[in-house]
């Protein structure tokens, strides 16, 4: 399974992240990745940068090193109603939206709290990925919410750097693709990556793929055509 677009990166403008967008698309391009997102975190994460940062997006041309970039936001869940602490005017002027728990804003509790707010982050429309839905630290009724991310849309993701780093997402990206299999729910290969390096470099989440059995049609952006389509369906005016 090769993987053309990779939909969880960060740049410099992060401060615990370590290179410019222009490294990170001539990363992807040397690996034959033709889209990437460009996922800075927002907010209450204390490294973020000034919303400046999103609202200055546009400047950055479509194509960098020959890779489509689409100009989007880490956003953090906030509480179980789940809100997104990202302005909205802001959330929608961006092209790609991922949604995720970190314990630096969101306190974690009880499996009831975590799921009802990921149920709740499903039901807008503005999110396009549940974010790193695996780790430990936010244990959820995965069954209930990967079916509420079918109902509403969503694309689940299988997040490398969790995987590698973060207590917990390794068994339980196991059980996540085995419920997304069942229920034939559609989901990102991630690398949430933090060097440019790593851009693309998802062979933990393939490895436990190939072992669950999953189907490479159920993986957005392991084809061009599939993924292309997805974004479409709220950016027709986006050219790759």
């Amino acid at each position: 399974m090769n993987i053309i677009g990779d939909m969880h990166t960060h740049t410099l403008a992060s401060t615990h992240a370590y290179s410019t967008i222009t490294e990170n698309c001539k990363s992807a391009a040397e690996k034959g990745i033709r889209i990437i997102a460009m996922t800075d975190h927002w907010g209450e994460m204390p490294d973020s940068p000034h919303i400046w940062h999103f609202d200055n997006l546009r400047v950055l041309p479509r194509h960098i090193c020959g890779v489509t970039v689409l100009r989007g936001v880490e956003t953090n869940i906030l509480n179980n109603e789940g809100e997104l602490d990202m302005p909205r005017k802001t959330l929608e002027n961006l092209e790609w939206v991922v949604a995720s728990m970190h314990r630096q804003v969101y306190e974690p509790s009880t499996v009831q709290n975590h799921t009802m707010a990921y149920l709740k982050a499903a039901e807008d429309p503005i999110v396009d990925v549940i974010g790193h839905c695996t780790t430990a630290l936010f244990p959820i009724d995965f069954e209930k919410c990967i079916k509420k991310f079918k109902e509403c849309g969503k694309l689940v993701e299988i997040n490398e750097s969790s995987i590698l780093y973060k207590k917990g997402s390794y068994e339980n990206s196991y059980e996540v693709l085995k419920l997304c299999k069942k229920y034939e729910v559609p989901v990102v290969f991630d690398s949430d990556a933090h060097y440019c390096e790593l851009i693309g470099v998802v062979d933990t989440a393939k490895k436990i793929a190939s072992e669950v059995g999953f189907p490479e049609r159920l993986v957005i952006n392991s084809d061009f055509d599939r993924l292309a389509e997805f974004i479409r369906r709220k950016h027709p005016e986006i050219e790759f």
